[in-house]
């Protein structure tokens, strides 16, 4: 059993669904996040109005599940990335899971 992590804008969430779907994923979890690159330091010393969201509406949901799985999703993640015309890819990690109850 591993734990598959992955993150997209929120303008995929949708599409990150239907993936864990295609990929026979059917338990997993999911949150709302703020997502930021680089350069960020700079927007917030720029930035008056502390209070002002500066962060990309993002989505992180993540699966115990196993390796057969995970390939799957894999495959669906690159091939959904290689269509992207945005540079705002999904992200995945894979860490492996020592002890669970």
């Amino acid at each position: 059993m591993k734990l598959v992590i992955v993150t997209a804008v929120e303008e995929f969430q949708k599409d990150v669904l239907k993936l864990f779907k295609k990929a026979n994923i059917e338990n997993f979890s999911g949150s709302n996040i703020d997502g930021y690159k680089k350069g960020t330091s700079i927007l917030m010393a720029s930035n008056w109005f502390s209070g002002e969201k500066i962060g990309n509406e993002s989505s992180l949901f993540f699966s115990f599940t196993e390796d057969k799985y995970i390939e799957g999703l894999f495959h669906f993640i690159t091939e959904f990335n290689s269509n992207l015309e945005t540079n705002n890819p999904i992200k995945a990690a894979v860490v492996p899971i020592e002890k669970f109850i």
